[in-house]
């Protein structure tokens, strides 16, 4: 799937981002980045394992939130100075991809309940 694809090239580019975050934020920001974007394939992964589309529909919710969850954190380490622009821009732009693509696909299977 697609939007599963893309969101697993998102974690590991949050996970080489964040590599770089001061010590300091192991246990922080840092962790609750990285929770985040985990969280958003392994629910397109678990709806997908689901047997209804109002099933999966709840997982993509929920992914969607884990996307909305993670561009307040990365808004937050740019802030802070952890993270240049230009790499945050980048984030923003693969980020509203997926979460186009999550939109498209949930109203597609909401469709066809």
């Amino acid at each position: 799937m697609r939007i599963w694809e893309l969101s697993i090239d998102l974690v590991t580019q949050v996970y080489r981002i964040s590599a770089d975050f001061p010590p300091l934020e192991n246990y922080g920001l840092k962790s609750q980045i990285q929770r985040a974007v985990i969280s958003i394939p392994s629910n397109i992964a678990e709806g997908s394992g689901r047997g209804t589309n109002k099933d999966f529909g709840r997982f993509l919710d929920i992914a969607m939130g884990s996307l909305f969850e993670l561009e307040t954190q990365f808004e937050i380490a740019k802030q802070l100075k952890y993270i240049e622009n230009e790499v945050y821009n980048d984030f923003l732009d693969k980020c509203t991809e997926v979460q186009k693509m999550i939109y498209s696909f949930r109203k597609s299977i909401q469709n066809n309940n």
